[in-house]
């Protein structure tokens, strides 16, 4: 595989961040031919190739919306296909091809850490290997601890075999920010993690590898090296920051807007909603579990949950979204620009202009799909606007929550929902880059036009 790669580059002018997005549209066309076999359905028959596609490109998009109830219909061929998928998904191609590299001692070349970086969303290539390495060190550790714990708990449930498995694959989903599940059969389609909402285990468990996973490979990395907060870079200290006003402030805005709300957390006692609560704030975080019922929020909560879907997780981590230090960089601009100041500042350091470009442009683009996926989406099927964008702002930042539509959609919403899961997962502004590489810069500058803003 790494020697057709090493070939593809040569012949065809393969850049890094465009073979990211080929591969990823590979494995997930690969992936639905997998789940249109009728061994990978329960009852034998094929699944269909849309139903195979969409399964496939969420998976691998790391996002969490099905057609199909995934423990009810996908037999254990196609449960243990979509357990791949999200973690290629999670961790990128490169990376987990890198594996053979490291196993056989194999020098890894410069094109293959050009993707690497351009996979984790590095911004240089020094030390790309060992963040590798230890990313899948750490991955496989942590999913490891949270199947055994996961599985202590569902194996009296559902049984040895079935808890295990469950155990496993939800540790798998829920590093990789996927959102899959597989005990729908014991506790109704759909219905996530609903069942099992009064179990602290489960739900710490799982949102813990959901914010672990969402912090990114770099912040594991310089967390490691460095052992304390003093040492760390200001981008970690910036992403643990904002992780942690983000996942306090979701928890007190559900807790008190959904306090009463019989559909959610209305008849729990106390401690079960603040840990449901606390759930959902980490959850919208682009992972996609369910224990409330998002259908039943009110819509004041659902327009809270689509800002903090759109703002999703950390670069180089499995999430999705704009990413906390993008919005951390927009609201610094907002306030060097309320202070009437040209530079954008932050503890003693200049932000470049390339990067608040970059942050711009990033959420430019990714509210710009946004609003006009949810519009078309809205109009062509009659459905309340809210509903529609939540469904809309979960596909595009792969985080997975639905408000119950996402079945009843046409063939349409469905189709732009699997375009919006890719674009997420691949990256707006990488994919952009991508088609657009080989551009020659102008060659004529011309004048300087003063034009009036605000």
């Amino acid at each position: 595989m790494l020697r057709i790669r090493e070939r593809f580059f040569k012949r065809r002018g393969m850049n890094a961040t465009r073979f990211v997005a080929f591969s990823f549209a590979g494995i997930i066309l690969l992936g639905a031919l997998l789940l249109t076999l009728p061994i990978a359905s329960k009852d034998g028959q094929s699944a269909g190739f849309f139903t195979g596609l969409f399964t496939a490109t969420s998976a691998t998009c790391v996002t969490g919306l099905i057609l199909v109830d995934t423990g009810i219909h996908w037999s254990l061929f196609g449960q243990v296909v979509i357990a791949v998928l999200l973690q290629i998904g999670g961790l990128g191609l490169m990376t987990i091809m890198s594996i053979f590299s490291l196993i056989i001692g194999r020098r890894i070349g410069l094109s293959e850490r050009l993707i690497m970086v351009s996979t984790l969303n590095l911004n240089e290539m020094e030390g790309v290997v060992r963040v590798v390495r230890h990313a899948l060190i750490g991955t496989f550790a942590i999913e490891g601890v949270g199947a055994i714990l996961m599985a202590a708990r569902y194996i009296p449930r559902l049984g040895l075999a079935h808890g295990l498995w469950a155990g496993i694959f939800q540790a798998i989903s829920a590093f990789c920010n996927g959102g899959f599940d597989v005990i729908g059969e014991r506790y109704g389609a759909f219905s996530s993690l609903a069942g099992v909402n009064d179990d602290p285990v489960i739900l710490l468990t799982t949102g813990t590898l959901i914010v672990i996973g969402g912090l990114g490979f770099f912040v594991w990395e310089d967390v490691l090296q460095s052992r304390c907060w003093k040492k760390l870079s200001l981008y970690s200290k910036l992403v643990l920051s904002m992780t942690a006003v983000l996942i306090v402030g979701g928890t007190a805005f559900v807790l008190l807007a959904e306090y009463h709300n019989p559909a959610t957390l209305g008849d729990m006692p106390l401690w079960q909603k603040v840990l449901n609560a606390l759930f959902q704030s980490i959850t919208l975080r682009t992972a996609g579990f369910d224990s409330i019922g998002q259908g039943g929020m009110t819509d004041e909560t659902k327009a809270v949950s689509i800002m903090l879907m759109l703002i999703g997780g950390s670069s180089g981590s499995t999430a999705g979204g704009i990413k906390t230090v993008t919005v951390a960089v927009l609201l610094l601009t907002l306030r060097a620009s309320l202070r009437g100041r040209e530079q954008v500042t932050i503890r003693r350091r200049t932000i470049p202009a390339s990067r608040v470009m970059t942050a711009m442009s990033l959420t430019l683009m990714i509210l710009s799909l946004f609003f006009v996926g949810s519009i078309v989406i809205t109009t062509l099927e009659g459905l309340p606007y809210i509903d529609c964008a939540f469904e809309t702002a979960s596909a595009l930042a792969t985080v997975g929550v639905t408000a119950g539509i996402t079945t009843t959609l046409g063939r349409v919403s469905q189709s732009i929902l699997i375009l919006f899961m890719y674009l997420g997962r691949v990256g707006v502004f990488s994919a952009s880059v991508a088609f657009a590489a080989g551009r020659k810069p102008a060659k004529i500058q011309y004048p300087s036009a003063e034009l009036m803003i605000g």
